[in-house]
């Protein structure tokens, strides 16, 4: 699990957005730089996807079919309200078949959203059942990118641990942010959804660093 740390240079740490394909902490001097373009090997040429296993599951759960069977519209309920999400099944079709089947499973269900980004860049992550930052599904997965990523506002996308360690671990990104095209944008939230996270965002995070937990916590009820 990479963590961002905000350090000088900036733009180096903003290099470094977190995410946990498996479920060990390796947050301590990371110096993940990011994924380089993949379309995710041979998988979602050949219509199939594959799910290696990687560390220990943070909550039980059975890995996704092989075969992408994704849905196009989920509703993330949270404490705050619900953000309907938009999917894109065609373009990242292994990390969709991913996320709802995490979310049929009741995987999110009860998690909360452990980090908030205030400065260089503007994220909310979500998506690890311990709400350390540290946990995953118990496997991980390819990314889908074809290195013309931009991450404006209302973007859904997975964070990761360096090229092709995508676990279950996502954010949303409330204001345009400067990241390098290496996180598999596989969705965007409605702007309803996008109004809410920026008056979670405005509320700084809990001890008002540009980097922690929420000062006003984010709790997923259910991912459906």
């Amino acid at each position: 699990m990479r963590a961002l740390r905000w350090s000088v240079p900036l733009l180096a740490s903003l290099l470094l957005l977190a995410g946990c394909g498996g479920g060990s902490d390796d947050s301590a001097g990371s110096s993940a730089t990011g994924s380089s373009p993949k379309a995710n090997g041979t998988a979602a040429a050949s219509g199939t996807c594959s799910y290696p296993p990687a560390g220990q599951a943070a909550k039980p759960v059975k890995p996704p079919p092989a075969k992408p069977a994704g849905k196009a519209r989920l509703t993330m309920r949270t404490n705050r309200g619900d953000l309907p999400l938009t999917l894109r099944v065609g373009a990242t079709p292994c990390t969709v078949n991913s996320f709802t089947s995490l979310a049929a499973q009741g995987y999110f269900d009860k998690t909360r959203c452990h980090r908030l980004t205030t400065q260089g860049i503007f994220v909310l992550q979500c998506g690890d059942p311990t709400g350390q930052g540290t946990g995953g599904p118990g496997y991980q997965f390819d990314d889908e990118l074809d290195g013309q990523e931009s991450y404006p506002a209302g973007t859904l996308a997975m964070a990761n641990a360096g090229p092709n360690t995508n676990g279950s671990q996502f954010f949303i990104v409330y204001r345009d942010s400067p990241l390098p095209p290496a996180y598999t944008v596989f969705g965007s939230v409605s702007p309803a959804g996008l109004k809410l996270v920026q008056g979670i965002a405005r509320q700084g995070t809990s001890d008002g660093s540009p980097d922690g937990p929420p000062k006003q916590p984010v709790v997923i009820t259910s991912v459906r």
